[in-house]
């Protein structure tokens, strides 16, 4: 019984994590938004110690501030370090379409051209599903390299590039970014390692040029985390 229980509170821990992250990365939580623990376990029903476990790894992630006496807040990363960022994950990225070109297998490629068919569909629907897919389809990639250090920090900088868009980016075109997903993915299955990896830079590049999602500030976080709590079936 006690191991059950154990068992339910973490994945009860996990739900809770997702449900903060992806409400951050929808942008439904813009930078700055304060993330006070009883409202937010109040709406998901939870103990304040699964949510500040929670925001503690989101912190980790690089997506959530944690300030002394103030209590925590999504992250509002500087312009400056947004430059940082985008440096580094132009690196990485190259680094994984480097390693991936003329490397995936039939399956793999068939994942992530179903991938790209899944973003070209969102594009018609809510735009915080397609703004999800379009991320996931660089931490996909970097999933099928099998280094798990690339992995975890391909990761966190796809979270948190979202945040950087949403503070200084401008107007988002989904089909751009979708037809740039397809013309990489033919380029990995060709064996075209330069072509790769030249327009997954080029790509990267673009993104910075686009935000992601008006944002208004004004939600209440117990109405802005409700359907992130249904979803992971919470509250």
């Amino acid at each position: 019984m006690r191991s059950e229980k154990i068992k339910s509170n973490g994945g009860r821990a996990q739900a809770v994590h997702r449900a903060i992250k992806r409400a951050i990365l929808d942008k439904a939580l813009g930078p700055g938004v304060k993330l006070p623990e009883d409202s937010i376990g109040e709406q998901l029903g939870v103990s304040r110690t699964l949510v500040r476990e929670a925001l503690v790894r989101l912190s980790e992630e690089g997506l959530v501030e944690l300030r002394p006496h103030r209590g925590a807040a999504v992250a509002t990363p500087s312009l400056e370090e947004g430059h940082h960022l985008f440096i580094t994950r132009f690196a990485l990225e190259r680094l994984v379409a480097e390693t991936l070109s003329g490397r995936l297998s039939k399956e793999q490629a068939h994942e992530l051209a179903e991938h790209i068919a899944a973003e070209e569909a969102a594009r018609h629907g809510q735009d915080a599903a397609s703004i999800r897919l379009a991320g996931e389809f660089h931490t996909l990639l970097a999933s099928m390299t099998g280094n798990a250090t690339l992995i975890r920090y391909v990761n966190e900088l796809v979270s948190r590039s979202s945040l950087i868009l949403a503070l200084y980016g401008r107007p988002h075109s989904s089909e751009c970014a979708v037809s740039e997903h397809r013309e990489i993915l033919d380029a990995l299955v060709a064996g075209e390692t330069s072509r790769a990896a030249h327009l997954m830079v080029q790509h990267l590049e673009s993104i910075t040029t686009r935000a992601v999602l008006p944002r208004d500030g004004q939600n209440d976080i117990r109405n802005v985390l409700a359907r992130y709590a249904t979803a992971e079936g919470l509250g």
